[in-house]
């Protein structure tokens, strides 16, 4: 295929004057029933958001429209457009699911087919489109971090639409259902404590819940159960969808004064929890989600999913899904520090400052013969199980990508797995995994490289707990969607081999032809803002590709916003790998300290080499 020149932009730019599509879809979530029309909404500001629910992108986003929603009540409605990455995603009692888990509070429409997402041009999860009082598209913008611009673009839109007499203030159309009582609400992982007794992470009740063993009699909750940010007394302290939960060993927790570590997830926050009276202290992190280039990440982390105590370290291992890396944190020091993963989104193998992550989600420590030490990653987003050896290198065990999943037994070099949240070690040094998408507990022997299924048919099984008892193993399943613990036994090293479905993400591939192609991302700071470069270059760009032949030149890491690569006319097509930061700070010169800001975006952009590619694709990505 001969090589050609193209021009490949990822950019927001000034939108010409476009009446939004009408919208439709499978159906409607928190609307009673009723389906909406952009015509309805004529005379609000309507904010699309298409996400996925696996998405921790999506899930940041959330919170950030969480304020603008509450700020802008009675003149702008948010939907989200709901487009799943992964087949369990396109369940419509899966997505009703996450839509109550996450307490998605504005009307969702169903759109498994990704009708709208091609109509209105998404290439990335998130993806925000703006439309205006009277209908018509006005800003359109991928990833998350664009909180401010959006509250700077409201305002105009509210302040030119009042003048103008189309803005139309009152409630929109939501109606949230009634959810069912329960003792444990989409719980997330759990531990054993000293006494038997179960400590779950209750994710939807904001708190923790301890059991008793028999894992259904509470015994006590540590937290207030209202979504929030408070230390104190275990009725007086809140959480925000807890997730990961760690034993100190007891010289350290006699040392410190908690026994519990926990991931708090949607705080950013780790906490420590003194089992004798419920106590909660807030350990690191300060309730702000950590951003590149920010003013205080030192005190800041990203979306902490798991926590497991590491000997080798003498340290807690975190999962920090939220910035795709692992970090440590020492309760001597109270000192939380980056370990592995550089923050890029993928699968990726070898020094811990060259390893790609995607949303690690739950960990486990394995003790060989040999005293040698492994740490084990359910790698959610790239389907994987990971691990992190005793000489600090990372590994992968089964997993191929970003893109590629399933329900597929045997070696490990081709089994496949469906968003795993989860993984635990049995008694033999073998590892079982929270296949969480696929409903099922994986089993996979590091001595024999095989991969079996233990069971299937659970309902977003997320966490495990490994106990042994007078009968045998037992593996005591967190079964997040069913709202309970349930126990599978467990012969060790045995299990169902099942030839299941193997998928591949479907997207609309970009064609681009082969040689040159110019790689660009247009940023455009919102009104009052600039660009910040005060501690440093304000933009990087970093580019990479699967496979990575795809690229003879041009990967890397620059911090200028464009780029010349060269597509191999050999290789058919692939995913274009697309990370993108852009920092800027208020422009008013007499402000002391201005506010920072950073827009960002990790994209990953399906192409198809062809000879008559496209030589100009526009593709939004920042503003």
């Amino acid at each position: 295929m001969p090589e050609t020149n193209s021009k490949l932009s990822l950019a927001k730019f000034d939108l010409p004057k476009v009446r939004a599509s009408e919208l439709r879809g499978r159906g409607w979530l928190n609307t009673n029933g009723v389906d909406i029309t952009l015509e309805q909404l004529r005379g609000k500001i309507v904010i699309l958001d298409f996400w996925t629910f696996c998405c921790i992108n999506c899930l940041h986003v959330l919170d950030e429209l969480r304020e603008l929603e509450k700020t802008y009540s009675d003149s702008l409605v948010v939907i989200g457009v709901h487009s799943p990455k992964f087949v369990h995603e396109a369940d419509p009692v899966a997505l009703a699911d996450a839509v109550e888990r996450y307490e998605v509070h504005h009307p969702v429409l169903d759109d498994p087919e990704l009708l709208m997402w091609r109509e209105y041009t998404a290439r990335a999860w998130p993806t925000l489109v703006v439309i205006d009082p009277e209908g018509y598209i006005v800003a359109h913008m991928a990833g998350e971090g664009h909180k401010n611009n959006l509250d700077a673009l409201l305002r105009t839109l509210v302040d030119e639409h009042e003048a103008k007499g189309t803005l139309h203030r009152g409630q929109g159309p939501f109606a949230l259902p009634e959810p069912q009582p329960s003792t444990l609400r989409f719980p997330a992982k759990a531990i054993v404590l000293p006494n038997g007794n179960f400590m779950v992470a209750d994710a939807g009740h904001h708190s923790l819940a301890e059991l008793e063993p028999d894992g259904v009699t509470l015994v006590r909750r540590i937290g207030s159960g209202v979504r929030g940010f408070a230390d104190g007394l275990m009725q007086e302290a809140q959480f925000s969808e807890p997730n990961g939960l760690c034993m100190l060993p007891p010289e350290y927790a006699m040392h410190v004064g908690y026994d519990v570590v926990v991931a708090d997830t949607v705080n950013h926050a780790l906490r420590g929890v003194r089992l004798a009276d419920g106590h909660v202290q807030t350990l690191a992190g300060n309730g702000q989600q950590f951003i590149v280039g920010g003013p205080d990440n030192d005190e800041r982390l990203s979306s902490p999913w798991d926590v497991v105590w590491s000997g080798q370290h003498a340290a807690c291992m975190i999962a920090m899904a939220g910035n795709h890396t692992l970090w440590l944190f020492d309760p001597m020091t109270q000192e939380a520090s980056w370990f592995a993963g550089t923050m890029n989104e993928g699968v990726q193998d070898g020094a811990p400052d060259e390893s790609w992550f995607a949303q690690p989600s739950g960990l486990a420590v394995s003790i060989g013969d040999d005293e040698v030490q492994r740490v084990w990653v359910a790698d959610s987003e790239t389907s994987a199980l990971r691990w992190v050896s005793n000489q600090n290198e990372i590994h992968t065990a089964v997993g191929q990508g970003l893109f590629d999943f399933g329900l597929r037994d045997g070696a490990a070099a081709q089994a496949l797995m469906q968003h795993p949240l989860g993984v635990a070690v049995l008694p033999d040094g073998c590892v079982v995994i929270a296949d969480t998408y696929n409903g099922a507990v994986r089993h996979f022997d590091p001595g024999t490289q095989q991969v079996t299924t233990l069971a299937t048919g659970l309902r977003e099984p997320s966490g495990l707990v490994v106990k042994q008892t007078v009968d045998g193993v037992v593996v005591v399943v967190v079964e997040s969607a069913a709202h309970r613990l349930t126990r599978i036994a467990v012969d060790e090293g045995l299990g169902r081999v099942i030839e299941g479905d193997v998928h591949q993400t479907k997207r609309p591939a970009t064609n681009i032809a082969s040689g040159q192609c110019e790689i660009s991302v247009v940023f455009t700071p919102a009104p009052g803002q600039k660009y910040d470069d005060r501690y440093g270059p304000s933009t990087r760009l970093t580019i990479s590709a699967s496979p990575a032949e795809l690229l003879l030149e041009g990967a890397g890491t620059t911090v200028e916003l464009n780029r010349v690569v060269r597509i191999n006319p050999d290789i058919s097509g692939g995913v274009l790998h697309v990370t993108a930061q852009a920092a800027s700070c208020d422009a008013d010169p007499a402000v002391e300290f201005p506010a920072c800001h950073l827009a960002q975006q990790d994209w990953g952009v399906p192409v198809q080499v062809t000879a008559d590619g496209e030589q100009n694709v526009v593709l939004p990505l920042l503003g």
